[in-house]
């Protein structure tokens, strides 16, 4: 049973908003596909990511970094296809906006005019703070990412905690700050301690959402696959695993092909 609010018809940047003032903690998870993501938004998120986790869930890479802005595109076009009310933030992939913040604006309006979507998310602080800003000018909803940022994990070298250090953690804070500043409407909190997450959304007006951030967060996130159990491999300490589809699947399938096998499916309702 749907536990969203049936009187608001679409969630925008300002319900967000709206929702950190009143202590209305955010739901969101992830969706790549028209299927699954009109399973999520019936059931009630206020926030979809189209996540460049696509690169890895979808396609099978070890990082982020292989997917293409034409597939942000393809995948955010058929989420938004599928959802009715839930806001669908996009992620800019790898190279799609770090060069320079003419890049960053052709990349996030071709993102805006191909898919659809009400928003975009950039991965950074004040190092993108040029391209957050001339997005921004356009209209453009931006969405920030601080913390354990996976388009630099060749920088970091590790997925492990971030900002657990004095000097980072000042840094993520600063760099919060000065994305609510500039005019992001919310920033996701990604694997940091979780006191700094609560520093942060108490420092800042707009919403954090976080991931592997601790109870803290005006909102939490999480990738989709993750949640239902469809990927069996991943288990680290953030995650609850709502669902085991894997084994569900699994069964389906095997027995499907047992039926086929064994010549009783199909049968002769089955048939014309």
């Amino acid at each position: 049973m749907s536990v969203h609010s049936s009187d608001i018809k679409r969630v925008t940047t300002h319900i967000i908003q709206e929702m950190k003032t009143r202590g209305e903690k955010i739901s969101c998870l992830t969706a790549y596909d028209y299927s699954m993501a009109g399973i999520v938004d019936a059931a009630g998120v206020e926030l979809i990511l189209v996540g460049d986790s696509a690169s890895n869930v979808m396609a099978g890479h070890e990082t982020t970094l292989p997917i293409t802005i034409d597939q942000m595109i393809y995948h955010a076009s058929s989420v938004v296809r599928a959802v009715k009310r839930a806001l669908v933030v996009v992620d800019l992939p790898f190279g799609s906006y770090q060069g320079n913040s003419g890049e960053a604006l052709r990349s996030a309006i071709r993102i805006m005019k191909e898919s659809g979507a009400h928003a975009v998310k950039l991965e950074g602080g004040l190092e993108i703070k040029e391209s957050v800003m001339r997005i921004l000018s356009a209209g453009v909803p931006v969405m920030g990412h601080l913390g354990l940022t996976p388009q630099s994990i060749y920088k970091f070298g590790t997925y492990t905690v971030r900002a657990k250090e004095e000097v980072e953690a000042k840094k993520l804070l600063e760099d919060a700050k000065m994305l609510d500043e500039i005019g992001c409407f919310s920033v996701v909190l990604e694997k940091i301690p979780s006191a700094l997450t609560r520093q942060v959304s108490e420092s800042i007006s707009i919403p954090t959402v976080g991931i592997g951030a601790g109870p803290y967060a005006d909102g939490q996130i999480l990738v989709l696959h993750d949640v239902l159990g469809i990927n069996k491999g991943f288990k680290p300490r953030f995650l609850r695993q709502y669902a085991n589809l894997n084994d569900i699947m699994n069964e389906a399938i095997t027995n499907y092909i047992k039926d086929v096998k064994g010549k009783s499916f199909p049968n002769e309702k089955e048939s014309y």
